[in-house]
């Protein structure tokens, strides 16, 4: 877990709490999570692949976020889709200013790229109510058969067809 460092610490200042055993890794974070600024930085800094699915969690977190990319530009373009969601997030150049609501609500919402997805699925399960997210095919690129992994740790969640 070495190249996980970075962001293993970021999310335990936001109060999640990670145990490892022989059987694998048991993560549990409190019923809001706490925000945390966020700066993207190359290894081992914070990873700028990490920084959309981490503000999505800073969308429902207790606070106010910063959060900084500074390895490419145009790196928030989930930013317009989470707001539909309600999330209260401005941007002023390469920095993110994420206030927390106490719940997202769900919303027809489009993936434009591989981190875009994800971050919206994050949004997704997070928020109440049902979330389709267009244009999914992104995720495939980096997360093999996401549905039925999250469906095991018992989230509600289908691909449609169509």
């Amino acid at each position: 877990t070495e190249h996980l460092a970075a962001l293993v610490a970021k999310l335990q200042e936001t109060g999640i709490k990670f145990q490892e055993s022989e059987k694998g890794l048991m993560v549990k974070g409190p019923h809001r999570l706490s925000a945390t600024d966020v700066k993207t930085m190359p290894y081992p800094g914070f990873p700028t692949d990490m920084q959309a699915q981490v503000m999505a969690l800073m969308s429902v977190a207790e606070g106010t976020s910063v959060i900084s990319e500074t390895i490419f530009e145009n790196r928030f373009m989930h930013v317009a889709e989470l707001r539909r969601m309600g999330a209260d997030i401005n941007i002023e150049g390469s920095v993110a200013t994420v206030k927390g609501v106490k719940s997202l609500k769900g919303a027809p919402v489009m993936a434009t790229d591989l981190r875009a997805s994800a971050s919206l699925v994050v949004a997704a399960l997070a928020a109440g109510g049902e979330t389709l997210i267009d244009r999914i095919y992104h995720l495939d690129r980096g997360y093999e058969s996401i549905e039925s992994k999250l469906r095991s740790l018992g989230a509600r969640i289908e691909r449609q067809r169509g």
